[in-house]
């Protein structure tokens, strides 16, 4: 049998299968029956920092939100039905039921008062905190270094409240973006975790309104992963897990191929039920066997950008035919 165990975070994880941030991670019996599927880390679900917020300083969300209504009721009824304390509740109360490492999630966008939320956690008993950030430039006010120093200063701020490890799950709005994520790496996180999915605004032509997209990934939408953790495997300083459009066995190998620690799956488990983590792994293990390969570390990075005898295939934007494989 292959062995799968791999390190990311400091933690030794049995298999690189880490369930994301979701609705199926916001219950300890939904927990416990991801880890008995065969899950080797637990990310719960995002706690905001509008919830914090509303906590720690009785703010009126009129104030955060200019009285945009729909958001101002969003919130409200979030926090309501989960607030800070059940939230420390899961926490205490998944490390009691379950043997893999738990990391906390929290959804933010500034470094304000929030950010000592991060020290509960801890004393909760979380293994770790994932920091899931997304600021979307579209204000024409701040330029790119003003919205990284944003990313910045909330690393530092939660680094300074906490001992355990920080992983920061961020998306791909960044100009200079390698330069970016690499100096992300140096700034004291643990991991990183590319790419956040978001939400996306679609239009029902039927209506003439907004309606969302799917709100479940598509293998495809891991390519842009691939890519990008091939790039940046090689020059960073922390564990990069890939998250979006992790289907089955084979996207997890071309990922670990790629140079990721870890993946974070969520649109197959509700696609296919948690079963589908027990076909992935016997699918990572059926090729690494075709393939003769013992242990997981054995092919990590493998296909990596610095390993790659052309390189430039990751890095064109444009296609080329003499690079296609159909003439």
């Amino acid at each position: 049998m292959a062995d799968l165990i791999t390190k990311y975070m400091g933690f030794e994880l049995k298999n690189p299968i880490i369930a994301a941030s979701s609705g199926l991670t916001d219950n300890v019996k939904s927990i416990v029956g991801l880890e008995k599927a065969g899950v080797a880390a637990i990310v719960l679900k995002s706690i905001f920092e509008e919830q914090i917020l509303r906590e720690i300083d009785s703010l009126n969300v009129n104030n955060m939100y200019n009285s945009f209504a729909e958001v101002e009721n969003m919130v409200s009824f979030y926090t309501k039905e989960h607030n800070i304390n059940e939230y420390i509740k899961l926490i205490e109360e998944s490390k009691k039921s379950v043997s893999i490492p738990v990391f906390a999630s929290i959804n933010c966008f500034s470094s304000s008062e929030w950010t000592k939320f991060a020290k509960r956690a801890e004393n909760a008993g979380a293994d770790a905190v994932e920091l899931n950030m997304f600021i979307l430039p579209s204000d024409p006010k701040f330029t790119g270094e003003d919205i990284e120093n944003i990313y910045f200063d909330v690393v530092k701020k939660v680094k300074e409240e906490i001992k355990i490890p920080v992983a920061l799950k961020i998306g791909t709005y960044f100009s200079g973006m390698a330069n970016f994520i690499q100096k992300l790496s140096y700034s004291g996180i643990d991991a990183l975790v590319l790419f956040n999915r978001f939400y996306s605004p679609d239009i029902d032509l039927n209506t003439e309104e907004i309606t969302n997209a799917s709100i479940f990934s598509n293998p495809p939408e891991n390519l842009n992963n691939i890519r990008w953790i091939s790039i940046l495997s090689p020059i960073v300083k922390c564990d990069i897990a890939s998250s979006t459009g992790i289907h089955d066995g084979s996207d997890i190998i071309k990922n670990i191929l790629v140079g990721a620690s870890a993946v974070q799956i969520a649109s197959t488990l509700y696609k296919n039920s948690p079963k589908q983590i027990g076909l992935m792994l016997e699918q990572i293990e059926n090729w690494m066997k075709s393939k003769k390969y013992e242990n997981l570390s054995e092919l990590k990075g493998k296909l990596s950008s610095k390993n790659v005898k052309y390189p430039i295939l990751y890095e064109r934007s444009q296609f080329m035919k003499y690079f296609s494989n159909h003439h």
